[in-house]
């Protein structure tokens, strides 16, 4: 039996000793049944991912690979970055499941049995357990004779009820290589997919809620580069929300890849469509006119197709004959990946991936509304409604895109060089941490003499905690978020600057 077949649901820890300790990734299981070339280059992209997703935490982990799993190895030094590397890993497409495992040297089988009974005894303390070896290399001994030494070891120096070799409480997973002993700490799973930069790239029309989120989420876990497209229909807050969702994502699921967020101003065309379309039509039309846009964006950067949020029956919009009309406006793929999910699964997508705090506070407009929408189209309607619409503003609007690399979004919405930069707080001073609140449960911030407050970004600008009265400084990773935030702040009347230790 290998590292995967049986390990319990428990969660354990042990005391860290002055050995490398390393997870072990496993593929996921497409990558496995891949030809041989194929199955070589997706573990290689695998590696050369994780060196991108992990050199920021430290830049001495090591990573190496084999025909079947992924080696990541912490010296003793990085080990207080395990929770990072893990939070890292698991959020990394093209990976099954990862396995922390500690590292031991051993001369003997007796040595063998001597490190089970210092991992295991708590373990299988009053339960019943089995001992399943993987063994390669050359030894004095075979996988069963280890099993065999080890299981007697463990229930003659423990407190376990007995050894049961068909559905035991606790299966303890040991392997061996060569002279290296592997025992198993926990297992955590892996997003799937596959690893991002090798399959082609896509273009997601996100507007920031729940659904186009996801949908981006999805395609990026398929281990699709996925570059965002904003449809501004009129609103500054909405841009810098969608803008802080999209970053999120990037960041979180897809940072080992540069992508684009491009914004395409909206307002004209939507007041064309009013001035010139049946109110009836307007919705159907509005989707159409944004996808012939997204083509033109996605042939100028080389993506083959458009992905959309959209799923059958949500909205008038989205019945299966209007979406057949909708699509008739482009030859491009438009991809739904959340065609048939019902609305509950998409949120519980949501809360999970962390969008769902984007989701429910994303300003909102829609300057298209119509009282007796259309949900049965018909296509020579739809281009007789579309004959008087002046298509030079469908050009004016995709000339006048902005392109912006995810990674500088935050960087073009103000001007933020006046703000305060400080590494070392008054006593007076009072820390907020912006972070998303995944980032502050992994990386908790602790400070000895301050008051640290916990208040997302996304709600900072609505909270009622903050005071006229009292000294603020913002805190996130890298201050970029926090500059932007501190201005915006610093405009309605607060004491506010960026605290960078």
């Amino acid at each position: 039996m290998g590292f995967s077949d049986r390990i319990a649901p428990i969660i354990y820890t042990f005391a860290l000793f002055n050995l490398p300790m390393k997870f072990i990734i496993k593929l996921f299981p497409e990558i496995i049944v891949k030809s041989k070339p194929v199955r070589k280059r997706l573990i290689s992209q695998l590696k050369k991912n994780l060196r991108k997703v992990l050199s920021p935490i430290s830049d001495d982990i090591q990573i190496a690979g084999s025909w079947d799993y992924v080696e990541v190895l912490l010296s003793e030094a990085n080990q207080p970055l395990e929770s990072q590397v893990l939070e890292a890993l698991k959020n990394t497409p093209g990976i099954d499941f990862i396995l922390k495992v500690k590292t031991h040297e051993f001369n003997s089988i007796e040595d063998i049995a001597e490190i089970a009974i210092k991992e295991y005894a708590e373990l299988v303390a009053g339960k019943t357990f089995c001992v399943r070896v993987k063994r390669s290399g050359k030894h004095a001994f075979n996988s069963i004779q280890v099993e065999q030494k080890a299981g007697g070891a463990l229930l003659h120096n423990s407190e376990a009820k007995g050894v049961q070799l068909k559905n035991p409480e606790v299966s303890v997973q040991l392997e061996i290589k060569q002279d290296n002993l592997y025992t198993i700490e926990s297992r955590t799973q892996g997003l799937g997919g596959f690893p991002l930069g090798q399959q082609e790239s896509c273009v997601s029309l996100i507007s920031g809620g729940y659904d186009s989120s996801v949908a981006s989420y999805l395609m990026m876990k398929r281990g699709i580069r996925t570059h965002f497209c904003f449809f501004n229909l009129g609103g500054v807050a909405h841009e810098v929300g969608v803008k802080q969702v999209s970053h999120y994502l990037w960041e979180k699921y897809s940072s080992s890849h540069r992508v684009l967020f491009i914004t395409i101003p909206f307002e004209e065309v939507v007041s064309e469509i009013l001035t010139k379309v049946h109110h009836s039509q307007m919705g159907v039309i509005l989707k159409r006119m944004m996808l012939r846009v997204a083509e033109k964006v996605a042939i100028e950067f080389n993506a083959p197709a458009l992905v959309t949020g959209e799923c059958v029956g949500q909205v008038s919009s989205q019945t299966l004959t209007n979406l057949s009309v909708i699509d008739k406006a482009t030859d491009m793929l438009t991809m739904r990946p959340l065609i048939s999910m019902d609305k509950q699964d998409i949120i519980s997508i949501s809360r999970k991936t962390g969008t769902e705090a984007f989701a429910a506070v994303m300003p909102e407009y829609c300057g298209v509304i119509s009282d007796k929408p259309t949900t049965c189209a018909k296509l020579d309607r739809i281009e007789r409604d579309e004959a008087g619409f002046d298509f030079d503003i469908l050009e004016k609007a995709f000339a006048s895109r902005k392109v912006e690399n995810i990674d500088q979004v935050y960087q073009s919405n103000k001007n933020i060089d006046d703000v305060e930069v400080v590494s070392m707080p008054e006593t007076s001073d009072v820390v907020i941490d912006i972070r998303h609140p995944h980032e502050a449960t992994v990386s908790p911030l602790f400070l000895t003499n301050n008051e640290v407050l916990t208040i997302p970004f996304f709600k900072l600008q609505s909270s009622d905690q903050l005071n006229e009265e009292v000294s603020y400084l913002l805190y996130c990773d890298k201050g970029v978020m926090s500059q932007l935030q501190a201005e915006e702040l610093r405009e309605k009347g607060y004491s506010v600057k960026v605290y960078q230790p």
